[in-house]
């Protein structure tokens, strides 16, 4: 297994949407973020930063990093892109972040 975290950032005023189109993830991206070895997928709220924290847990043979060239994450993107942080693609602005502890 493989565990990463990172962070990326909200627009003010857009916590309630955000978790709604979440609450609402399309199926064919579930089962995209899925194939492509990620599981246990979780984001966190800091609601007084408004940064958000993602941890995920991967396969070992994870495709993750392809993530970026498959069209329904370019979708997803393109519809969140007005809740949060985002590079000129509209995929959102992460900051990796380093594992520090790990308890089993």
């Amino acid at each position: 297994m493989i565990q990463k975290a990172f962070k990326m950032k909200l627009r003010p005023g857009c916590a309630a949407e955000y978790k709604r189109r979440h609450n609402e993830i399309w199926p064919e991206l579930k089962r995209t973020i899925t194939k492509t070895g990620v599981y246990d997928y979780s984001i966190f709220l800091d609601e007084e930063t408004l940064t958000l924290f993602a941890c995920e847990k991967l396969k070992p043979d994870n495709t993750e990093a392809e993530q970026k060239n498959i069209p329904i994450f370019h979708k997803w993107w393109d519809m969140m892109a007005d809740l949060m942080e985002v590079n000129p693609d509209n995929s959102p602005v992460c900051t990796e972040l380093p594992e520090m502890f790990h308890m089993d």
